[in-house]
């Protein structure tokens, strides 16, 4: 599932406008509108604080290779 996608369902869930969102997270509006169109650069301090709310975080990930 596409992040864009996750927060629109996680919002939609618990019935909050997107600037509803905005003030819950203390991230702007305009944020909110871009992080769900899917914009590829966003702030990923400010993703977090989005997903938060829901219990969520993102970060870096260790992909193991076989060796």
């Amino acid at each position: 599932m596409r992040l864009n996608d996750f927060i629109k369902e996680k919002r939609g869930a618990v019935r909050l406008t997107q600037p509803e969102l905005a003030e819950k997270a203390g991230v702007g509006l305009r944020f909110i509108r871009d992080l769900e169109q899917g914009k590829e650069t966003l702030r990923l301090d400010k993703v977090n604080q989005v997903l938060k709310l829901f219990g969520y975080e993102v970060g870096p990930v260790e992909i193991r290779k076989d060796e």
